[in-house]
């Protein structure tokens, strides 16, 4: 049924459930495949990767109904150039060895098909002369990353033996990973471990959840403060293990999701719209504290940042309503 001659890397499947009722189907696809730009997406749909019930739809803008199936033809990526580009983000510490720096909610750590430009990537080959190459071209400098609209601390390697040392760091568990979550909900509890294995989602690529197929995974939490009225609570997290999406399936899975991360719970009609607002296409989650031993010298290097925007806003919001 497809057109292109193009290959296809993977075939998805999605149904679409209540709460995305009139929703365009764009909109959607973006949401559940989240390594896709808008405008990738449109284009796939243009060019016929998409069906509705089985039958190909060439309209971005078409409105989704409950029970509808829609079937989605990945094909597989095509070379792109990654230029630098000015893109600002905050230094936190730098050296010939090292960038530490604070990425912005919204901004895709690395490219990839629809976001071969404005991802951090781009931003980083503009500011920085010379990078890591053991990510390749797509990643140079990466060694770690944070969800697309999940917000702080970072880690980048300048060179390559930077990044091996980094790597075998955060492998063997020796980094400090503290963050920031404000949460749908009033955990009865003060403190609690989480230790619930996480494995890819056998419905949606773009997902995962807990699983006694999946690897382990641990994450501890206390409650800073409750905010009652709001029925929302604001936590501090350490996770000792990385796996993929960690905290937002934790918490989802104990019925706490992260506010205005959609995809593990959150509903947007729980919230005001004074707070809705403010929300924006953010998740509530900031890693606010990174701790490691430097790659070179070997000393312990331990970076705090203040909560960023829209984190600090949202915060504000809740302690003056």
């Amino acid at each position: 049924m497809l057109e292109s001659k193009r290959k296809i890397a993977e075939v998805l499947e999605f149904t679409v459930e209540e709460p995305f009722k009139n929703k365009r189907l764009d909109t959607f696809l973006t949401e559940a495949y989240g390594e896709f730009s808008r405008s990738y997406i449109q284009k796939l749909i243009e060019d016929g990767f998409v069906l509705v019930d089985n039958l190909q739809v060439k309209k971005p803008s078409k409105r989704l109904k409950p029970g509808q199936r829609l079937t989605f033809f990945v094909p597989e990526p095509q070379p792109v150039e990654v230029l630098p580009e000015d893109i600002p983000f905050d230094v936190v510490y730098e050296d010939e060895h090292i960038l530490v720096l604070i990425k912005p909610c919204g901004l895709v750590v690395h490219p990839s098909p629809g976001y071969s430009s404005g991802t951090l990537v781009n931003a980083l080959l503009f500011r920085v002369k010379h990078l890591s190459g053991i990510g390749g071209w797509e990643r140079p400098g990466i060694v770690h990353r944070l969800d697309k609209n999940t917000a702080g601390l970072m880690v980048v390697a300048k060179t390559d033996k930077a990044h091996l040392r980094l790597a075998e760091e955060f492998k063997e568990r020796r980094v400090l990973k503290l963050y920031r979550a404000l949460i749908s909900g009033l955990p009865k509890e003060d403190e609690g471990v989480i230790e619930k294995p996480i494995w890819r989602h056998p419905k949606d690529r773009k997902k995962f959840w807990v699983s006694q197929e999946g690897k382990p995974a641990k994450t501890e939490y206390r409650v800073l403060k409750r905010f009652e009225k709001h029925h929302i609570s604001l936590l501090e997290l350490r996770i000792y293990t990385g796996r993929t999406h960690q905290i937002r399936v934790h918490l989802s899975s104990l019925g706490y999701p992260i506010l205005g991360d959609i995809t593990y719970g959150f509903k947007p009609s729980s919230v005001g719209e004074n707070l809705k607002k403010l929300l924006g296409d953010c998740h509530m989650l900031v890693s606010y504290r990174l701790g490691f031993y430097h790659p070179h010298t070997g000393e312990w290097m331990d970076f705090q940042v203040q909560d960023p925007k829209p984190f600090r806003d949202v915060l504000a919001f809740l302690e003056n309503a």
